[in-house]
């Protein structure tokens, strides 16, 4: 052990976390010897050593992390793409695995599972009633490809337990959620990711709408908290002329490098919007600036984010990684992405959301400081843009607090809504499919009624939330959407789910708007300056 102990402090030391001070590297190893030697209690010599790598990385910048060997793997799968398993989407209700919907082509679906089952018992071990974690489930029902699992299943209309096996199988993950024509002109595509399959997949995706007649654009990146850099260039390069900056990084060791767009540019042509909201980070932010920079498009919502450092993974010897933060990210026109974070805890810096918040700055534009400084322009119109930490969007849409309500928050944060959206549809689906045989007669006709409302105030009084008259009027337009729209996924996909839950989106809503009036697209592209408090 002590072998190991010196091992790991090599790779930290060679690896320049530390200084090149040799005696520091020395008074580091004395340290921990003391320890181990001299501690009242006994140490566990393996988890001292990850305490130590965690609390140098964390002094040195809020992304640097340590990545213990377990968690590896677990890390990769959305980016890569897939993992292996039975293929379901569930939620546990009532202690109960309920499947919400089975991938399609998945083992679950080729086996006859079916959304509205109930697993209650894998390889003759009961889950029902046991008060399991999703984290417990998930490790009985995934497993290496080719291997089998057994499952009793409870089918409403049925007595019975019905018994399937299962052969496990790769389960895709997608990146694009949802891709519809928002108008019979203007195409829609959300992208919650930038993962390995995420260019094949808008490809796809776009050009399935440009058969719809699509002649505009919008990507929404609210929410996308990035993915891989690559994939980020890959995008840009479809927006972009031959032989323009798409992004550049630059460290202290690191020289400066560039990333250019081809002369494919497959793209070019049409009107664009993006959609940004303060949770879109990282490769969105690549994807964000490089499109207001060429002023290739025009970016709507609110200031992003703000990650624009970079990580390097440096495997250590025991499988573990240290994600170690080598250089930074700039938009074309030299705008550093990352926001500030010197003189704040990891802790704060994870929570300027809420800072943002209480500072105003989601709801009033003008609360938002930029100094002089930071000031750049854009490479073609010479629009003002700003540095800083994160994307400003060209269009600034507040948050809408108008429906938000402590009833709300608790019922929503119990998992109240969506589990009463589940059984509502497993009690209700044949006659709903009955009298909404498709998604477009379904979103024209029908409306959460103030019956399906009282059903479900009447289920978070059973789970012991308190009826408030004042916070669900405030909460009721907006629940009534909610429901309409899961009530959607849950009869079709979460394609359909967007496409009810945008109509009340203020930021899909002003995208259509721009798309949608006379000039009022190009009038925000030739803007010659930008209110702005210095």
């Amino acid at each position: 052990m002590k072998k190991n102990i010196i091992l790991a402090l090599l790779i930290v030391y060679s690896s320049s976390i530390f200084s090149q001070n040799k005696l520091e590297f020395i008074k580091l190893l004395e340290a921990s010897m003391k320890i181990k030697t001299l501690y009242v209690d006994t140490i566990n010599n393996d988890k001292m050593m990850e305490s130590a790598i965690k609390g140098i990385l964390e002094s040195l910048d809020p992304h640097s992390v340590y990545i213990p060997k377990e968690e590896v793997k677990k890390m990769n799968e959305p980016l890569v793409g897939n993992f292996e398993g039975i293929g379901v989407q569930f939620q546990m209700l009532d202690d109960t695995l309920f499947v919400e919907n089975t991938i399609t082509d998945g083992p679950s679906e080729r086996v006859g599972i079916l959304p509205g089952d109930r697993i209650v018992a894998v390889n003759d071990s009961s889950i029902a009633g046991q008060k399991m974690t999703t984290t417990d489930i998930m490790k009985r029902l995934r497993g290496k490809k080719g291997t089998t699992v057994s499952v009793k299943v409870l089918r409403r209309g049925i007595p019975e337990l019905i018994d399937f096996k299962i052969t496990r199988d790769k389960i895709p993950l997608y990146s694009v959620d949802a891709s519809y024509m928002a108008t019979p002109t203007i195409g829609y595509i959300k992208l919650s990711k930038f993962s390995a399959t995420s260019e094949k997949e808008f490809d796809a995706a776009f050009r399935k709408l440009q058969k719809q007649g699509l002649k505009d654009l919008i990507l929404d990146l609210q929410s996308n908290g990035g993915g891989y850099l690559q994939t980020a260039i890959e995008l840009a390069d479809k927006f972009l002329g031959g032989k323009q900056l798409i992004v550049y990084t630059k460290g202290r060791n690191d020289k400066q490098t560039n990333y250019i767009a081809s002369s494919r540019g497959e793209y070019r042509n049409g009107r664009l919007i993006l959609l940004i909201d303060e949770y879109s980070a990282s490769a969105s932010e690549i994807l964000s600036g490089a499109v207001q920079d060429w002023d290739r498009g025009i970016i709507v919502g609110r200031r992003s984010y703000g990650k624009g450092l970079v990580q390097q993974p440096i495997n250590l010897s025991d499988g573990s990684i240290i994600r170690l933060t080598t250089s930074r990210y700039y938009t074309p026109s030299g705008r550093s992405i990352q926001r500030p974070y010197k003189d704040k805890s990891v802790s704060n810096y994870r929570h300027d959301v809420v800072e943002r918040y209480n500072r105003g700055e989601l709801m009033q534009e003008d609360s938002i400081h930029f100094p002089d400084s930071l000031r750049r322009q854009t490479l073609v119109l010479k629009r003002p843009v700003y540095g800083g930490g994160g994307i400003m969007p060209d269009i600034f849409v507040p948050l809408d607090t108008s429906y938000t309500s402590k009833y709300l928050t608790n019922i929503v944060a119990k998992g109240i809504v969506n589990s009463f959206a589940s059984k509502f549809i497993e009690a209700h689906e044949t006659e709903l499919k009955k009298q909404y045989p498709s998604f477009e007669k379904f979103d024209a006709h029908f409306e959460v009624t103030d019956s399906i409302l009282r059903q479900l105030v009447k289920t978070a009084e059973n789970e012991k939330v308190e009826f408030d008259q004042e916070g669900f009027q405030r909460s009721k337009q907006f629940l009534a959407i909610q429901l309409k729209a899961l009530f959607a996924r849950r009869l079709w996909s979460i394609n359909e789910f967007y496409q009810v839950y945008n109509t009340e989106n203020e930021i899909c809503k002003k995208a259509i708007e721009i798309l949608s009036t006379p000039d009022m697209y190009e009038n925000v592209l030739r803007k010659t300056e930008k209110q702005k408090n210095n």
